[in-house]
């Protein structure tokens, strides 16, 4: 049996009790006992960079915004990826998180809050994005567990109607959102189209190897305001498929 020991403690606004604790290299953070989170498996949290980041890193001095620091291997992928020109804004709701990635945990993901381009904001999310309306380039959202496996019930705020719009006006235009999620969510892929976003979703893997668990990203390009979703008719209904033509 593993024995864990309790590195630091923390509790988020809505009371809830996040623990970081360590074991034979490995660093776990729970939340109420449960599991969020662990350095083991940070493969599709890599992934939501790679992806969301596919478009920014093409231009010269984009901007990106993630949400949730976690334990900084998101940060380090997007890092990895966008050029020297690049601003990317962290926002953490917890300074203790930010705290852990300044000490224990910086190590793991090559120290990603020293690079110059990484502009941390404690506080949520959506208290920042209204005062950043069409200023990024790219939103990656790894925040609680994705929209429907939530930790914290406040969260669910981000993944509503208003979190999509809020979300949709903090991008330029043509801007892309990326969001990670434990499992796919067909609701809220139809929330995004409906909020004015065309929508993929790629299953990716926590970790390399057999074993591991399917994640899903979501992504979003934002449409012009006046654009009808991708597969709808003009009045807003689905096209059948024999309208939309095969796959090749």
């Amino acid at each position: 049996m593993r024995i864990w020991q309790t590195i630091d403690r923390a509790r988020t606004p809505e009371k809830t009790d996040l623990v970081l604790s360590h074991s034979d290299g490995e660093f776990l953070i729970r939340a109420n006992g449960r599991f969020l989170m662990s350095s083991s498996m940070h493969g599709s949290e890599e992934a939501l960079s790679t992806l969301g980041c596919e478009e920014a890193r093409r231009l010269d001095a984009p901007t990106v915004l993630i949400g949730g620091l976690g334990i900084g291997f998101t940060l380090r992928a997007a890092l990895d990826v966008l050029p020297a020109g690049a601003t990317v804004v962290v926002a953490e709701l917890l300074a203790a998180v930010v705290a852990w990635n300044r000490g224990p945990l910086a190590h793991l993901a090559g120290h990603p809050l020293q690079d110059p381009r990484v502009v941390v904001e404690v506080g949520d999310v959506m208290a920042l994005l209204p005062k950043r309306r069409g200023r990024f380039d790219a939103i990656l959202l790894d925040v609680d567990n994705g929209p429907a496996a939530l930790s914290q019930e406040g969260n669910s705020l981000l993944y509503g109607t208003r979190g999509t719009e809020t979300l949709r006006r903090a991008l330029v235009a043509g801007g892309t959102l990326a969001v990670w999620s434990a499992a796919a969510d067909e609701k809220y892929e139809r929330q995004l189209k409906r909020g004015g976003f065309d929508v993929a979703s790629q299953l990716v893997r926590a970790h390399a190897g057999q074993g591991s668990e399917d994640h899903v990203i979501f992504l979003g390009r934002k449409r012009p305001d006046d654009a009808q979703p991708r597969g709808d008719d003009k009045r807003g209904r689905p096209v059948s498929k024999s309208k939309r033509g095969k796959r090749r």
